[in-house]
């Protein structure tokens, strides 16, 4: 078989940064240095290519660096069978899950992974994430008569684990699982194999497109108690504002004060969408659970059932630059677009 050919894309993050013996500052690596670090990279059955962008810290990302990326893999889609981002953790799952929105169907493997030490380190992540992720990126589908490639959406391997990037969540700072997918089931399981779960495998609807244009009005509103109506109502007349998400507790439940509840009608009266997406890691948003979740349900607050913080926040930037007006976004979000939540009536 003819090898992939996989393209490896450096965006930044502690995986491609190594210690300047001078300065002991860390600094970004090319390729030559990558291959001389890493030489079991020459042992993998692929073509490899090297593509940099300038260098950042994940907590720089932006939605203008995110049309940049998307705009790359789009227009070296057809040259390549597979794509690998390094992409600092900090971000990661933000990155993942706008890329998943911003490139529907592209139909060939996106891989973002990174590590937690710098690849020159001893210890590193980073050396088992990169071949893993390179190898994950160039598998070939065997049950498909055109060979094309296994995995054909936008997926984040980190520490043993293969997820859906729009399922992703960054849970730890310092541990080597720092990425976990906390409400949907791994694609694969990786260990001395990588057995992929071909039944949980996204397959392209349509043709692939790109949509690069995001809208930044897009805020989200953490609950806590005590937040004064003042504050309340701050967050929610920014100007441009044109969607928040409101994290709210448990199975997503809210005070029922009327002046809260007024506030949240009020904002909805000035074109605002908002999403309630619970606060928990784990589980889901159900409205109708608790009398604390169905008021904001009653006042046209959209339940986000399991989606990610992350996932939400993205998404809707996405829709909004697509979408003039708050029911035709509320209509757009709640279509399941990348695989990015679970349906209603199967969540228990």
């Amino acid at each position: 078989m003819t090898p992939a050919r996989i393209l490896l894309v450096y965006t930044g993050g502690t995986i491609g940064s190594f210690e300047d013996p001078e300065t002991g500052a860390l600094r970004p690596f090319d390729f030559d240095h990558l291959r001389s670090r890493v030489p079991e990279i020459d042992a993998l059955e692929v073509s490899l290519d090297f593509e940099p962008m300038a260098p950042i810290d994940s907590s720089d990302m932006s939605i203008e660096r995110w049309g940049e990326l998307a705009r790359l893999l789009f227009h070296r889609r057809e040259r390549y069978d597979g794509f690998v981002v390094l992409h600092g953790t900090d971000t990661m799952a933000y990155s993942a899950s706008a890329l998943s929105y911003m490139l529907p169907n592209f139909g060939k493997p996106i891989v973002l992974t990174g590590s937690q030490l710098p690849i020159g380190v001893v210890r590193t992540d980073g050396k088992e994430n990169l071949l893993t992720a390179i190898e994950i990126a160039g598998t070939w589908d065997s049950a498909d008569p055109e060979r094309g490639p296994l995995v054909r959406e936008v997926v984040i391997y980190f520490g043993d684990e293969l997820m859906r990037g729009n399922r992703s969540h960054k849970q730890d700072a310092e541990g080597f699982q720092a990425l976990v997918s906390p409400n949907f089931p791994a694609l694969g399981e990786v260990g001395v194999h990588v057995r992929f779960r071909r039944d949980l495998l996204l397959r392209p609807r349509g043709e692939a497109r790109l949509l690069e244009e995001l809208d930044p009005g897009v805020t989200v509103v953490h609950l806590i108690p005590g937040m004064t109506p003042e504050a309340l109502s701050h967050q929610l007349c920014i100007p441009g504002l044109r969607a928040a998400v409101l994290r709210t507790y448990g199975s997503g439940n809210a005070p029922r004060d009327p002046l809260f509840l007024g506030i949240l009608t009020a904002a909805q009266e000035r074109g605002i969408f908002l999403v309630n997406v619970t606060q928990c890691s784990v589980g889901s948003v159900d409205a109708n659970r608790y009398v604390t979740g169905a008021g904001l349900t009653r006042i046209g607050v959209e339940p986000s059932l399991d989606i990610t913080l992350e996932g939400a926040v993205t998404k809707l930037m996405v829709l909004a630059a697509l979408h003039p007006d708050r029911e035709s976004l509320r209509a757009a979000f709640k279509m399941d677009l990348a695989g990015e939540q679970t349906p209603a009536d199967t969540i228990r």
